[in-house]
């Protein structure tokens, strides 16, 4: 229902993850018997899960070691590792850098041009593991480094940027025909991101494997102040999956709807798969494991952009290895850790056996559900506090 801001002007009511809660079936589960297991296009993964393709957090080898844990690390391919022999250095000094110089200093450090060779040499460092290997390019690239990709053996390509649309409309060149150039590419394509029905929908039907949803919602991305521009994510999600099931009505064909942004913790992660998700795509808590190349500083794809930085470099810190990220054991009470067994616990606690019964899970708004009767974490910052 619309809710009217003024004369001539209402809104929706959107919700993110803390304002809304999951609800118990009538049912619990053993958690060994709870899968998490995830496919999408012929490929199968132990982890509904992506790594966010921002340098800080994956490497081609955290992308590595992310598939041992079950999981698909996406490298960003205009970033760093892209324009660097050895961006070692760079990591060192954009870590280092004091707030106020973080921005101008990353901008000019991405100055320098991306090197086709050093992007296709990423990819094949990636592919030697045996694991599936993704990575991203924005829409303005995708035409001048398709067939790098290809020749390098890139397994899944993503086509990301602040807002994708099926549709851009540009007086000044040719833009990208998604549709077109997903149809006439070999590889299995997930764009994004969006963060309303009618977006999402229209880039189903360009034929994409996935979609990504989500527009502002990341530790370290300001678009939502620089620009104005966002939906919270619980609704987001929603929204897509809506999407989801208008496109499968219409064509019969199942598109994958990933989460991008906003989780920092297991229970973020349960809500956005109970609210239709099929996976996560996650930056930040990779980006404050042990191993990340961004060694506990964190920014994304726009941070750095030359004239209108949509990013900041923020300091996530190292909370521990990617395996205790990711699968634990957890020895902290706050949830940042062992993100998947939040999520496995969560689905046995609350009776669901699997991926897609667990998008069906009950969901309501409930403001007080992070301050009812936590006084004393509050109090002394601990827990949900």
């Amino acid at each position: 229902m619309d809710i009217d801001i003024g004369i001539g002007k209402s809104g929706r009511r959107a919700y993110g993850f803390d304002d809304i809660a999951i609800v118990p079936s009538r049912r619990t589960r053993d958690p060994e018997d709870v899968s998490l297991a995830w496919e999408i296009d012929g490929f199968r993964f132990a982890l509904p899960m992506m790594g966010s393709a921002m340098d800080s957090a994956i490497s081609p080898a955290t992308a590595a070691l992310i598939a041992e844990l079950g999981g698909l690390g996406v490298l960003n391919l205009e970033g760093l590792w892209s324009r660097y022999e050895d961006p070692a250095p760079y990591f060192d000094e954009i870590a280092s850098l004091p707030p106020e110089k973080a921005t101008r200093r990353m901008q000019e450090i991405y100055l320098q041009p991306i090197d086709a060779g050093l992007m296709r040499a990423r990819i094949e460092q990636m592919g030697a593991s045996g694991s599936v290997t993704a990575a991203s390019l924005t829409p303005q690239r995708v035409r001048q480094y398709s067939d790098t990709v290809l020749e390098a053996g890139l397994n899944m390509l993503v086509i990301q940027g602040t807002v994708v649309s099926a549709e851009h409309v540009s007086s000044r060149d040719e833009p990208l025909n998604l549709k077109n150039f997903i149809a006439e590419f070999e590889l299995p394509v997930i764009v994004g991101g969006c963060a309303s029905y009618s977006t999402a929908l229209h880039l189903m039907r360009t034929g994409a494997a996935g979609v990504l949803v989500g527009v502002g919602p990341g530790a370290a991305c300001t678009t939502r102040g620089v620009l104005g521009v966002g939906v919270p994510q619980a609704t987001a999600i929603a929204d897509a999956a809506g999407a989801r099931i208008q496109y499968l009505d219409e064509t019969g064909r199942y598109v994958h709807v990933i989460a991008d942004g906003g989780m920092r913790t297991g229970g973020d992660v349960a809500k956005a798969i109970a609210c239709g998700a099929d996976a996560v795509m996650i930056g930040s808590p990779l980006a404050s494991a042990d191993e990340a190349p961004g060694q506990g500083a964190h920014w994304g794809m726009a941070t750095f952009h030359p004239t209108l930085p949509r990013g900041a470099r923020v300091m996530t810190g190292t909370l521990g290895s990617l395996e205790e990220i990711l699968v634990g054991p957890a020895h902290e009470n706050d949830g940042r850790r062992n993100l998947f067994g939040g999520l496995r616990v969560s689905m046995a606690t609350t009776g669901y056996a699997d991926l897609k019964e667990f998008q069906k899970a009950e969901v309501m708004v409930a403001p007080s559900l992070k301050t009812e009767g936590k006084a004393l974490q509050l109090s002394q910052n601990v827990g949900m506090g």
